[in-house]
């Protein structure tokens, strides 16, 4: 082969890797700005989404969607009323779903 064959290929080797890499580390991030509301009254919820810290963010967030508005909201994950909701909205889950 000659050499400007493999100098090519190894550039665009080269930029392809760096082109993924950055792909990758933009488009990890976490889903809530901030800490979010300390509180939403459960006869509102449609459902709640747990996510663990991970490399992609370093925050746990709990991501409540509305069951009016399908809107998405952050919800405090230190927040008292928050875990006592979480517990109660699981367990009442896991109950309707075992009686079906």
């Amino acid at each position: 082969m000659n050499k400007t064959l493999v100098l090519g290929l190894s550039l665009m080797f080269v930029i392809f890797t760096a082109i993924q890499g950055d792909l990758v580390s933009r488009g990890g991030e976490c889903l809530c700005i901030e800490k979010g509301s300390n509180f939403v009254h459960p006869k509102f919820l449609q459902k709640i989404e747990l996510f663990p810290k991970s490399p992609v963010c370093e925050h746990i967030e709990i991501i409540a969607t509305m069951k009016r508005t399908g809107k998405r909201r952050c919800l405090n994950p230190d927040s008292k009323q928050v875990k006592s909701l979480m517990k109660t909205f699981f367990i009442d889950k896991a109950t309707q779903s075992f009686r079906q």
